[in-house]
């Protein structure tokens, strides 16, 4: 796969930590210079990538953002990733763990999915500066003799809220994931069902609400239905098994609840104009 030894983990963050504890929270690596991920890949941790210099592309779940200078990139546990970096590129990376993770989340304000719709954001200089200041405290601290980790994850959670403050201002759709609660619920919910439940009623059950009125809001804020929303997600995990895992179709299939493998073509090709196989490939 060709993949540099100071390169990214394929899955979980132990293998990552040459030398490091199995017992290992989080890691801090430096990015200089050319690098490529040619075939995506996903993680079980949480990565945060600041870049003071970026020349390049970093594709996360299909969608393809360019590199550039005073930027975050986010990339979720599960998320599938590559990208081609040139040599100008001059960056920071945190990698937090699963366990972190779940306390790393309530600094970012906003839900996951808000997020994961927007994993790049562009930084002011002085927002730039003080991401900059947290990410070289923390290398401080790791090389330290003894390891304070309650401070490391208390300065990483600051990190998320720094995430949440420079998020306010960039975004046009900010205020739909934020002010509207049935928006912020039924997105995690989706996250949770998908492989189970498809119908519209489902999830307006669980939200105390009618299906219609489900649909309604979801077209208001997201402009998209909410039968479009359930599918999307199934999509993107089809998308996700059939590039990395070792799963066959067939399990692929199953593993998603379609009834039979006609079915699942029919609504892949439908969504991506290709059969499941050829985007495989």
């Amino acid at each position: 796969m060709g993949y540099h030894t100071d390169h990214f983990p394929i899955l979980g963050i132990q293998e990552f930590s040459e030398n490091q504890l199995k017992s290992c929270n989080l890691l801090y690596n430096e990015l200089y210079g050319a690098r490529s991920i040619d075939d995506p890949h996903k993680h079980d941790f949480f990565i945060i990538n600041l870049f003071e210099k970026g020349v390049g592309s970093h594709t996360i779940d299909f969608v393809e953002y360019q590199v550039k200078d005073f930027q975050i990139h986010l990339v979720f546990p599960d998320q599938v990733h590559q990208w081609v970096i040139e040599k100008e590129t001059i960056g920071y990376q945190l990698m937090i763990s699963r366990d972190w993770f779940e306390s790393f989340l309530p600094s970012l304000r906003f839900s996951a999915s808000y997020y994961q719709n927007h994993p790049v954001i562009n930084l002011s200089q002085d927002i730039f500066a003080a991401f900059r200041y947290e990410f070289q405290s923390i290398r401080k601290e790791l090389n330290g003799e003894k390891v304070f980790w309650e401070l490391i994850q208390k300065r990483s959670e600051l990190i998320g809220l720094l995430v949440s403050k420079s998020v306010e201002g960039a975004f046009k759709d900010f205020e739909v994931y934020h002010s509207n609660p049935i928006i912020s619920k039924f997105l995690p919910l989706i996250d949770e069902h998908f492989k189970t439940e498809r119908s519209v009623s489902f999830y307006a059950d669980k939200l105390s609400i009618s299906a219609n009125y489900l649909n309604i809001v979801c077209k208001k804020n997201l402009n998209a239905s909410a039968s479009s929303l359930i599918q999307d997600r199934i999509l993107l995990e089809a998308k996700r098994l059939l590039k990395v895992s070792e799963m066959s179709v067939k399990d692929i299939v199953y593993d998603l609840g379609f009834y039979d493998h006609a079915s699942f073509s029919k609504f892949f090709k439908a969504q991506t104009g290709m059969t499941p196989s050829q985007f495989k490939e």
